[in-house]
């Protein structure tokens, strides 16, 4: 295992890839990361067909605009969860051999022990940095938006207490007190929503977004976004 003191700090003088799904925690630790240390890349797994990210959902247009507004490539692979490990490890080898050193995250409340992430860049002579690790839920999200970062809703879980018109809302004070008294996790760490980020500072111009219509998948919705013309 690394030397978890070094989590936080890990990007701190070092060029990295950021694992990245084009959410809020993971754009708020590229941000920090970007401010101490020299970012390479972006490591974004996709579904085996390749349309729609793992994490989010996203499909590999809205992924390509982000990253080419925060002016960085991306490192890519489509994988089952049975071979999500491998492909994940290529992308890593991949990366290191055009200099990263390290590996950035976004996790916020990930174990010391047993850490998934930890034992992959272990196996590929990286370092493991995660400048959220342990920070407080409300402050992180409360960060993102003193930033100026702007972010739409566009998966929620109907049965962690969200709801459908949830959805294509930008995350703001008043919605964070809002899903707090509705006694949702402000950064939705137990699974409730996820978010895409759509600007901020490292972003170079706003990413233009449509918003479709509300799909259904059991307790989950979802608002798929789209880039106009696609």
């Amino acid at each position: 295992m690394n030397e978890t003191v070094n989590w936080k700090n890990g990007a701190h003088g070092h060029k990295f890839i950021a694992s990245f799904s084009g959410g809020k925690d993971s754009v708020l630790a590229l941000y920090k990361s970007m401010l101490v240390g020299e970012a390479i890349g972006l490591i974004v797994m996709m579904e085996e067909e390749g349309k729609r990210s793992r994490s989010h959902g996203m499909p590999p247009e809205i992924i390509q605009a982000q990253a080419e507004s925060i002016g960085l490539p991306l490192y890519t692979a489509a994988a089952s969860w049975d071979d999500y490990e491998n492909k994940f490890m290529v992308l890593l080898e991949h990366a290191k051999r055009q200099g990263a050193e390290v590996l950035v995250t976004g996790d916020l409340d990930m174990p010391i022990d047993n850490c998934w992430h930890d034992k992959v860049t272990q196996k590929a002579g990286l370092k493991l940095g995660m400048p959220l690790w342990e920070m407080d839920h409300y402050e992180a999200v409360k960060q993102f938006i003193d930033l100026g970062f702007k972010s739409t809703l566009v998966t929620v879980n109907l049965a962690l207490g969200m709801r459908e018109e949830d959805l294509g809302r930008t995350l703001t004070y008043d919605f964070i007190k809002e899903m707090i008294a509705r006694g949702i996790d402000p950064c939705g760490e137990g699974g409730e929503f996820h978010t895409t980020v759509i600007d901020g500072p490292i972003f170079n111009h706003p990413i233009p977004v449509h918003k479709c219509s509300i799909v259904k998948n059991g307790d989950y919705a979802f608002m798929p976004l789209e880039l106009p013309g696609t």
